[in-house]
């Protein structure tokens, strides 16, 4: 996921060159993936597979929000997984972008692959302003202090433009 470009974050950092475009794009990485980790939820848009044990009972899938839920196959104990038949199973996203799927225990697995689109954004430029902006402010942060001992947590200025977009779970 690059929701903030290489050249948008050396603009902010007021670099000239490539020399340190790879390091620039890890830490683009890294803000991405810390910025995922701290809101809860999946910033752009991509395809995710998810194991969920076939109970008979609703499970909620880990990635939200949830676009669409695109396959579910049966993983049986041996071998390879198959298209579940459509009668072994449902599926439901909520309006709060939570999926959900339900495997007959009938179905004869014990699991299941489900494959979903899950992300706030469609791409990097659908990315609300506040995340983008958080992002490119960690990378710079990360930049300046990239010998430092870690710190706790994200920047207090990331922290509050990330907030209102945090979303938590009771397991």
């Amino acid at each position: 996921m690059m929701a903030v470009s290489v050249e948008d974050a050396k603009a902010y950092l007021r670099i000239e060159g490539g020399d340190e475009d790879a390091l620039i794009g890890r830490l683009i990485a890294a803000a991405g993936g810390y910025c995922e980790q701290f809101i809860g939820q999946v910033a752009v848009a991509r395809d995710l597979t998810e194991t969920v044990a076939a109970t008979g009972d609703w499970r909620r899938l880990k990635a939200a929000p949830v676009r669409a839920i695109t396959a579910v196959q049966g993983l049986p104990p041996a071998g390879m997984p198959f298209a579940l038949p459509v009668a072994s199973y449902a599926i439901d996203i909520d309006p709060a972008g939570d999926g959900w799927v339900r495997i007959d225990r009938a179905a004869g697995v014990s699991r299941a692959i489900v494959s979903v689109q899950a992300g706030i954004a469609a791409d990097a430029a659908g990315l609300p302003e506040p995340l983008a902006q958080g992002m490119l402010r960690l990378v710079a942060h990360l930049y300046a202090h990239r010998d430092a001992a870690d710190g706790e947590g994200p920047p207090a200025a990331v922290a509050a433009l990330w907030r209102p977009w945090r979303r938590m779970r009771l397991r």
